[in-house]
């Protein structure tokens, strides 16, 4: 890439916790997240906020009369965004861009409000505007009084990821020198677990892993949803403080066959992790941080888009899916907050009912994956 693009600070809030440390701390125990729920009328397995992530969420819903009418997931990403911007040390002063997105956005809100309209033939007055994908970080932006510019997007489960494209573009471009990028999604709830269910890509299994995502031989699809928001926050040349680097950035698109076709290779990931990797030995890869769902042909195209790329000498392979689940929009920014803590810490963490992988050397360099429905896939490589 021609200019450095540092990773000053990073802050999520998910089934994981809120903290670096529990996040950390949760990530090197073998235990799933996921609790069952009844949702679209049957028992069913969701990764849904911790208690002490609730409470976050609860208090921050009362500190201002506004928030009480605002969507989890609107509210998810506010919380991860003090963080953030707090880790950074960014002030007020500080002029910088948001651009945070959503794969659904208000779910939760929208489906009350529409069900409420059913029953009595009438909208809430603030139906509307608390449902808009635009929530997001115009209601980040009011929170942390910033200056900058703020976009909403969403472009179904890569929308974290091309944030963090969108932010780089904006800083290389010289139009900020800072941004605070990433994605949130809360979609626990019937509706959005029916329309899983219709796709036929829900898990139904009642193993010790339900969500059986990098499992290569699995007969049946696992896919199962997780809530969360997550945000980093970017600063344009190489910065002392920080986390990480991003060295390159790749997208692509492939022709669709249907609505949700990705083919046999995932050309599209293989696209993207070439662009990703141009000025990269392929060698010098020490992780792959797979988007990896769950599902048969998700996890197994994406693998052959790998080995498409990286021959027989694969990086070490892992996914968070079979933890948390799937976070939708959140999902690409929550795999690079694994990628930058597995650096941070030299360890790998793998998938334990995946065949064992062994950390040869330190882990210096992690390409993250991510894509959505309509093959839109990204390819982002941070490096220490």
């Amino acid at each position: 890439m021609s200019q450095t693009i540092s990773i000053t600070a990073i802050a999520s809030i998910s089934p994981l916790g809120n903290t670096p440390e529990g996040i950390w701390e949760n990530y090197l125990n073998k235990n799933h997240c996921f609790t069952e729920h009844v949702l679209d009328n049957k028992k069913t397995f969701i990764a849904a906020l911790d208690n002490d992530s609730e409470q976050v969420i609860a208090e921050l819903r009362e500190s201002d009369n506004k928030y009480k009418s605002l969507d989890k997931s609107v509210l998810y990403a506010m919380a991860a965004s003090r963080k953030a911007m707090l880790n950074a040390g960014w002030t007020q002063n500080d002029i910088f861009g948001i651009n945070i997105g959503s794969s659904r956005g208000a779910t939760d809100l929208f489906e009350k409000h529409y069900q409420e309209y059913l029953e009595t033939g009438k909208a809430h007055t603030l139906a509307s505007p608390t449902t808009t994908l635009g929530n997001i970080s115009s209601w980040v932006s009011h929170d942390l009084q910033s200056l900058g510019p703020e976009i909403s997007h969403s472009i179904t489960c890569s929308t974290a990821l091309h944030a963090v494209l969108n932010g780089v573009a904006w800083l290389r471009s010289g139009m900020s020198d800072k941004f605070l990028v990433g994605g949130s999604e809360a979609p626990l709830t019937d509706f959005t677990i029916a329309q899983m269910r219709a796709l036929k890509i829900y898990s139904n299994s009642e193993e010790t892993y339900p969500n059986r995502a990098l499992d290569l031989e699995k007969k049946q699809s696992s896919m199962i949803l997780g809530e969360g928001a997550g945000v980093c926050c970017l600063e344009i040349g190489k910065k002392e403080k920080a986390l990480a680097y991003i060295e390159g950035i790749g997208y692509a698109t492939e022709i669709l066959e249907h609505n949700i076709s990705i083919s046999a290779e995932a050309t599209c990931f293989q696209k993207s992790m070439k662009m990703a990797l141009q000025n990269t030995d392929l060698s010098e890869v020490d992780v792959i941080v797979m988007h990896a769902p769950g599902t048969i042909k998700g996890d197994l195209t994406e693998y052959k888009a790998i080995e498409k790329v990286f021959g027989a000498k694969l990086p070490l392979l892992t996914t968070n899916k079979w933890k948390i689940g799937h976070t939708f929009g959140a999902s690409g920014i929550l795999s690079m907050e694994l990628a930058i803590m597995m650096m941070q810490h030299n360890r790998f963490i793998g998938v334990p009912f995946a065949e064992a992988q062994l950390q040869t050397k330190p882990i210096r360099k992690v390409l993250i994956n991510a894509v959505g429905f309509g093959g839109n896939a990204v390819s982002v490589l941070l490096s220490l």
